[in-house]
């Protein structure tokens, strides 16, 4: 397993749960009839007079926003392809619209221009780009066609150029634009839904846009995890009461520093942490979250945690080590 860490940045798991929906407006072609009752008495007969029906056909609102979903930086090496930005493209409308997809990497205010790869769209809704399972967009070929309130996760991968520095920053903007049609809020093109209503571009224009950043790290961090069992007939099976030993080592290459380097893993299901048995680079550490670098449960409910601190490209590998029974 192998991480990117950056000076000064943060690494942060995202998960993502299915496509989010989103509350919905009136549907466009809804028709809104309403009648008004008048009653009066005349003498002692009571009487009823309806007025005449009238009919309201909602418009189609053509609306649309595109939002970054990483939430910091995508922490590259010089030289690294096929890198992904995540967004998440919602169809904020009231009626069924589809969306030219666009990507740009040639942008101002950076250090760099990412080199513009493909879109894929997640085929799959699992939140992560998976190659040869999500499909890669076409331009009018495969346009997003999404129902009032739908999402779509957007990947927008892009080449790292060569020769950058540590900290440079290079950023992407993924646009969706409305098949239906764009404008300024409040545009009315006539009569283009099913039903014959008219669309009105809501606030958004009928487009949006949101931008995403690499930030180059040359320091590498790699986190390799083993496990050893002993049961308790002297043999390796993992039987309940085995106790399973792990040993994490993290190593640091390339250049720069990686700061505030913390290690975590939670407690396995279905075992119990074996109290005293964590250590760091072979001393001993309290379980207890104290003065030392590490605790078990202290820092976070059920999760080992080990903080190593500012760890230059070079440093000796840091290992941590402890225990759990097998319930």
């Amino acid at each position: 397993m192998k991480w990117l860490a950056i000076s000064g940045s943060t690494i942060t798991l995202i998960l993502f749960s299915a496509v989010p929906i989103v509350a919905q407006s009136t549907p466009a072609c809804t028709d809104i009839v309403n009648q008004a009752t008048a009653t009066y008495t005349i003498g002692t007969e009571e009487f009823t007079k309806s007025s005449n029906a009238t009919s309201t056909l909602v418009a189609q609102l053509l609306d649309v926003t595109v939002v970054w979903q990483d939430a910091a930086g995508i922490t590259v090496s010089p030289g690294d392809a096929d890198e992904v930005l995540t967004f998440l493209v919602t169809n904020t409308g009231n009626a069924t619209d589809s969306y030219l997809l666009e990507g740009v990497s040639s942008l101002p205010d950076d250090d760099f221009d990412p080199v513009l790869g493909n879109l894929y769209l997640d085929s799959n809704s699992s939140g992560t780009y998976d190659p040869g399972v999500d499909d890669l967009y076409v331009a009018g070929g495969n346009d997003p066609v999404l129902d009032a309130g739908e999402s779509i996760i957007v990947f927008l991968l892009n080449d790292i150029p060569p020769d950058l520095a540590d900290g440079d920053r290079g950023d992407s903007r993924l646009t969706a634009v409305s098949n239906v049609g764009t404008g300024d809020p409040g545009t009315v093109i006539p009569e283009t839904t099913e039903c014959g209503a008219d669309a009105v571009v809501g606030l958004s224009g009928g487009s949006s846009s949101d931008t995403g950043t690499y930030v180059v790290s040359t320091v590498i961090v790699e986190v390799v995890k083993s496990a050893a069992v002993s049961d308790p007939f002297g043999g390796v099976e993992p039987v309940p009461g085995a106790a399973i030993t792990y040993t994490i080592t993290a190593s640091f290459s390339g250049s720069g520093t990686a700061e505030g380097v913390v290690v975590t893993d939670a407690i396995p299901a279905s075992t119990t942490y074996k109290a005293g048995t964590l250590a760091l680079n072979g001393a001993s550490l309290t379980d207890p979250k104290d003065a030392d670098s590490g605790d078990v449960g202290g820092t976070t409910p059920g999760v080992v945690t080990v903080s190593l601190g500012d760890m230059p490209a070079g440093s000796a590998d840091q290992v941590i080590v402890f225990s759990v029974v097998i319930n």
